[in-house]
């Protein structure tokens, strides 16, 4: 595996902690900035509208530059976005700074996709993609529960300025690295070229299987800090919690990249189905403090197992559009880190917490009901994923 692709999981380790640390932050950052839990958690889905928004503009803007140029100007917006949310005292300026920080995230993201498609073969693509994307379970493993409990105490304002210092190493690492001095700017770029790959099938296909299940990951995943504490999870403990998602998480993407290349469409359409009875049997025993993280790490583990493989076929089968075919990849992602949080608190405010899960039951059922429309056309593509 190239360094280059390492480095560039290690500046999307500190991004995935940025993204999904305010699962652990709801409650002291409604508090302090005085908004309820379902409001603070718009933050998330702001974040989302900022990727969606940013990944194929910033991707645009971003391929007149030679791609280190990109990456490291992309990397250090980022990272002043991230100053500015820490001081802030009003919770509208610290909503500014999560759509400006989505934005630097989304080009950043979608560059160092396409990025991975230059250091690869195409039958590399799903374990490169598989690997940069372990900076993202990581970050749900050891960022997010570490923020957590930073926040507890310090204060969630700490939580951002150790972001801040997570960029640094990461930054230092892209300046330092000479594998894209010589890598020049994208020559030209023909739009309905690139707009006209997500018309296939095998692209569209993928990105609204992706855009489904990462809605309902999200959507849980952003309220299990609460989740936990109505469970009767003492709040010194809700760091596990999470933690034991992000283990999954983890495990599900390095199973994906050693075990996924090769079989797909068979390993999309079974993980789906899996995933749908994991969201159930979460949403029947969301009361139960023992049973919560085991299911925690199960959900975690099927979702991004999943997830990964759908954004890995997305970057392959959107080979046409070297600079639009990160993008694609990174709006689905987002599209389902903006509806799953804004669902999810609508059906908060409406109902309770212990009704979340059950919109990942039905939004996943979703998905497995078109999965056969989604992935069976690839069948007669030479380009499709096995």
């Amino acid at each position: 595996m190239p360094l280059l692709i390492l480095v560039l999981s290690l500046a999307v380790f500190a991004q995935g902690t940025s993204e999904f640390m305010l699962a652990g932050l709801l409650l002291p950052i409604s508090a302090e900035l005085g908004v309820t839990p379902a409001v603070a958690g718009t933050l998330t889905s702001a974040f989302a509208v900022g990727m969606v928004i940013g990944a194929p503009a910033m991707a645009l803007i971003g391929a007149r530059w030679s791609p280190r140029r990109a990456l490291i100007a992309l990397l250090s917006l980022f990272l002043l976005s991230h100053v500015v949310g820490a001081v802030t005292p009003t919770f509208e300026v610290l909503l500014i700074t999560r759509v400006i920080s989505a934005l630097a995230n989304a080009g950043f993201l979608a560059v160092a996709l396409a990025t991975v498609g230059r250091l690869v073969l195409p039958d590399r693509t799903t374990r490169a993609v598989a690997t940069l994307l372990a900076g993202t379970t990581l970050a749900t493993i050891i960022g997010v529960p570490a923020g957590a409990l930073l926040a507890t105490l310090l204060g969630w304002r700490a939580t951002f300025w150790g972001v801040v210092l997570l960029c640094i190493p990461a930054l230092i690492a892209l300046l330092r690295d000479r594998s894209l001095r010589q890598a020049a700017a994208a020559p030209g770029i023909r739009i309905r070229d690139e707009l006209s790959e997500l018309r296939r099938r095998p692209v569209l296909g993928s990105v609204v299987l992706a855009v489904l299940v990462n809605s309902a990951t999200f959507g849980v995943f952003t309220f299990l800090g609460v989740l936990g504490a109505d469970a009767g999870i003492q709040a010194p403990l809700i760091p596990l919690l999470l933690a034991g998602f992000g283990v999954g998480a983890f495990a599900g993407v390095t199973a994906t990249g050693r075990w996924a290349p090769g079989r797909e469409r068979a390993w999309i359409t079974a993980g789906t189905a899996m995933l749908m009875c994991a969201w159930a049997a979460f949403a029947l025993l969301v009361a139960s403090p023992i049973a919560l993280p085991l299911l925690a790490v199960l959900c975690g583990a099927l979702s991004f197992a999943v997830g990964s493989a759908l954004i890995g076929r997305i970057v392959r089968e959107a080979g046409g559009a070297p600079v639009l075919g990160g993008a694609y990849a990174t709006v689905a992602l987002n599209l389902g880190a903006f509806s799953g949080p804004l669902i999810a608190g609508i059906v908060y405010e409406r109902s309770e917490a212990a009704a979340v899960p059950w919109t990942a039951v039905i939004i996943t059922a979703t998905a497995v009901m078109i999965t056969v429309w989604a992935l069976a056309p690839a069948l007669n593509q030479t380009r499709s994923g096995r």
